[in-house]
């Protein structure tokens, strides 16, 4: 049987093949986030740091966890008896679907901070102008 593997972190960035995340990486993005923040990109805290590696391992997700009433099944949520049968084996949402979804949810984050970024430089533009 074909085993599927969760894979972890991002797959791309603004469109290309991300690899391996690496510290240069993260320091980018942090002051890029710096940026966003109304700060020079030379002013970076923690604080973006955190979030950069966040963003760049996968860790910031648009699907929130399951909630602790969601991970209760469904015949001890509603208060239905249990059958008596055994209980089979649990078979993996398939990764061209999971793949998929964190590809969308990747490209939408990506959209997110570009524009951010683009519009905290077009009122810094704005500022310096007479």
């Amino acid at each position: 049987m074909k085993e599927n593997r969760i894979e972890e972190g991002r797959f791309t960035s603004r469109g290309k093949g991300l690899g391996t995340v690496t510290e240069e990486m993260i320091l980018a993005r942090a002051s890029e986030i710096a940026v966003i923040n109304g700060r020079s990109k030379d002013k970076v805290l923690a604080s973006d740091v955190e979030q950069a590696r966040r963003e760049l391992t996968g860790e910031e997700r648009l699907n929130p966890l399951p909630s602790r009433e969601e991970d209760i099944p469904a015949d001890d949520r509603f208060g239905t008896a249990a059958n008596s049968g055994s209980k089979s084996e649990a078979i993996p949402t398939p990764d061209e679907q999971t793949f998929a979804e964190k590809l969308v949810e990747e490209g939408v984050a990506d959209a997110e901070h570009d524009q951010e970024l683009e519009a905290t430089r077009e009122d810094l533009r704005r500022e310096e102008r007479p």
